[in-house]
């Protein structure tokens, strides 16, 4: 990645094994892993087609953070929720994030190494250094399994600088911790008309 300008890639992972004091019903691990790379457009104001750099440089960052949520959730059949983000230093635009994120270059690449089918969920800032992002997950071949929708948060003390962009990609293990509030396939079918207008929002807590 030394063509990204690549200086450094963080990995966070983190396992929640008890709630509210007892052990979680399926303990879960959630890994978000980061490339802090140079911002290529950065200091050359409004470049009309960032495709280039994009088609340069955001394979290999999907190539690269796969392989470490991988390593960290221990395979590519480990991971079950997925989820991307870019945090974008102060001299560059959303844009920027966007690009290496959003476009295929980058999401098809994840999403076929991870065996995914899914529209990968995503979040976005531009933020000074050691600002923290939270990366929201769900499931890789069921988005609407509701179990999955969890985030995790990742920072990192000296990045972005203002000419630096942090790509991540997030992956993790199985659901929420305790998941039981059902699912779309066995939800009722709720209207405005079904439910009691009467009810008194002041005096709901």
């Amino acid at each position: 990645m030394a063509e990204a300008g690549l200086r450094k890639v963080v990995t966070v992972t983190d396992e929640l094994l008890l709630e509210l004091g007892r052990p979680v019903a399926v303990p879960v691990r959630r890994v978000a892993a980061a490339a802090v790379i140079h911002n290529p457009w950065a200091g050359g104001g409004v470049v009309a087609d960032l495709g280039p750099e994009v088609e340069r440089i955001a394979p290999g960052l999907a190539r690269l953070l796969t392989g470490r949520i991988s390593e960290a959730l221990g395979g590519v059949d480990r991971i079950e929720s997925f989820g991307k983000a870019a945090i974008v230093g102060l001299d560059g635009e959303i844009e920027h994030g966007g690009a290496l994120i959003h476009t295929p270059f980058f999401g098809n690449v994840f999403r076929e190494l991870t065996e995914g089918t899914s529209i990968i969920v995503f979040s976005d800032d531009r933020l000074p250094a050691g600002e923290p992002l939270t990366v929201p997950l769900w499931h890789k071949t069921a988005a609407a399994t509701r179990s999955h929708y969890q985030t995790c948060q990742i920072r990192i003390p000296d990045a972005p600088r203002p000419d630096e962009i942090v790509v991540v990609a997030a992956g993790a293990s199985g659901p929420r911790p305790n998941a039981r509030i059902g699912d779309r396939a066995t939800d009722p079918h709720i209207r405005l008309a079904d439910l009691d207008d009467d009810v008194d929002l002041e005096t709901v807590t």
